[in-house]
């Protein structure tokens, strides 16, 4: 169970201000894949106003919003980032390609990839013909991000696989090649705009008949490297976080004007709608750390996973709802046996 007021786990003891946002969950209750059905993902939903919890499916949301309710989604699609090595034997998580075949990556083990060290990349076993790839440690970041030089251009498809979280890699049995299944899970079935190392995972739970049934519109947030990242002390001393690239389109603006309530569908879109609170047309990045206390001038209501604790995540739900309600909600949702993380269920904060 989660616990009332958890200790400060060994992680914390050099940011204490963290310890409130700890809370224990059993192992069993972290998904390592999604439920069959997308839209049959459970849904809990936690009213502010009232403070109750009821429970539902995720496709029962037209019957739990109001006809005026505008959903934002974000359609940013998830490249196939997690790239295994052939030798040495490590893999890499590709983030940004700052210029051409020059990637800045995290490593694992990171040990493996000193500086100068060459690189062998193979395509993946059981297509057609082997390709083979070079590249070479060219930089060591100062957060242990690699900077890689790659010998030629090549197709990314080839080589790398959905960039599933660590903790679904660890606990699943390892395969040299990237699961058909998760090419299209780890994906919404909107997302068309390439970028993200990491999936907006509340908008996987959509389905295009769902959406057809919602009035909705789009933004767009490459989900960068700090979606992995612990909230370190220099994050937390500036209220910052690392800077995502983010736009939006045109109409969105008068689109929201003429919504009751503007429902954010995961962390990510509330970033983006507390970024840019007029919603006029625009492309630029975004370090916004929601935290406690802030307010939240264009998020009406959240829809989101059930994050990690101690994440910057997980201090955003506890900023729109509050701490207290956030815990009791995440305490109701182990008892009822809700699955949390990427591929787990969802709860809607109204």
């Amino acid at each position: 169970m989660l616990a009332e007021r958890p200790p400060v786990p060994p992680a914390d003891r050099s940011l204490p201000e963290l310890a409130p946002f700890s809370f224990i969950l059993p192992e069993e209750r972290i998904a390592l894949a999604p439920t069959p059905d997308r839209a049959e993902a459970r849904l809990l939903l936690l009213d502010r106003r009232s403070r109750s919890i009821s429970h539902h499916r995720i496709r029962d949301l037209p019957a739990l919003l109001d006809p005026s309710d505008l959903l934002i989604l974000n359609d940013s699609r998830v490249i196939p980032a997690y790239l295994p090595c052939r030798e040495p034997q490590l893999s890499f998580l590709l983030l940004e390609e700052p210029e051409p075949l020059l990637w800045k990556a995290l490593a694992e083990p990171a040990r493996k990839a000193s500086l100068g060290r060459p690189l062998l990349f193979v395509s993946h076993p059981g297509m057609a013909d082997e390709e083979r790839l070079t590249a070479e440690v060219v930089e060591v970041g100062s957060r242990g991000e690699r900077l890689l030089r790659f010998s030629r251009p090549f197709l990314l498809e080839r080589f790398g696989s959905p960039p599933l979280p660590p903790y679904i890699r660890k606990r699943r049995n390892p395969s040299p090649s990237p699961s058909s299944f998760d090419i299209e899970r780890y994906q919404t079935v909107f997302a068309r705009r390439p970028g993200s190392v990491a999936a907006p995972t509340a908008g996987l739970h959509f389905t295009p008949e769902l959406l057809a049934r919602l009035p909705h519109a789009f933004v767009t947030l490459h989900v960068g490297p700090g979606t992995f990242r612990p909230i370190g002390p220099e994050e937390w001393r500036t209220g910052r976080l690392h800077p995502e690239p983010f736009s939006v389109p045109p109409g969105l603006a008068e689109a929201a004007r003429a919504a009751r309530r503007l429902i954010a569908v995961g962390t990510t879109v509330a970033r983006v709608l507390e970024s840019v609170p007029d919603l006029r047309e625009q492309s630029g990045t975004t370090d916004l750390f929601l935290r406690p206390p802030c307010s939240f001038r264009r998020t009406g209501a959240l829809l989101t996973n059930f994050h990690l604790p101690r994440s910057s995540l997980f201090l955003l739900v506890s900023a729109f709802a509050g701490l207290d309600l956030i815990h009791e909600a995440y305490r109701e949702a182990v008892a009822r046996g809700y699955r949390f993380y990427s591929y787990g269920d969802a709860m809607l904060i109204l």
